[in-house]
């Protein structure tokens, strides 16, 4: 399946006034997770408040401890504080990595942006190397913009 027919399912789901945001976003998770074969974990994580610290608030693939990440902790912290995506082809590369399972090799996390602030981000484990190219990061990036239209809404 290409990531460009997922695009209609998407924003299907996100247009379901009916059910939750958080539930939307499960619901998103999911079709990620079983539909592409490299994203063997997929993620919302969102600003916790006032804290310095993102929440996880949906999420398909195997349960995490890490619900709650420090800002600057992990690729998802580092993100929080850049707002630039950040693509790591070798986790075991990476200083400052928060192992969420042995299996992960990839991780790719992309910021959610509402009114210009980074409210949030999808975060994507994979237990393949080099699992992620450009053509993730801007579908992912295209997720987050139609995530972003319902929290604005």
């Amino acid at each position: 399946m290409t990531l460009e027919s997922l695009k209609p399912r998407i924003k299907d789901i996100l247009k379901q006034d009916n059910l939750g945001i958080d539930q939307r976003l499960t619901e998103v998770c999911s079709i990620l997770q079983k539909d592409v074969a490299t994203y063997d974990w997929v993620g919302f994580y969102f600003k916790n408040g006032d804290k310095r610290e993102l929440i996880l608030k949906a999420y398909a693939g195997e349960p995490t401890d890490h619900i709650i990440i420090p800002f600057g902790k992990g690729i998802c912290g580092q993100v929080a504080e850049s707002n630039q995506n950040f693509v790591v082809d070798d986790v075991a590369a990476q200083d400052n990595y928060i192992a969420c399972s042995i299996y992960v090799k990839s991780e790719v996390v992309i910021p959610l942006f509402v009114g210009g602030q980074n409210i949030g981000q999808i975060d994507i484990d994979s237990h393949t190397k080099n699992a992620f190219s450009k053509e993730d990061e801007d579908f992912l990036t295209w997720v987050n913009t139609e995530v972003s239209r319902i929290l604005e809404a």
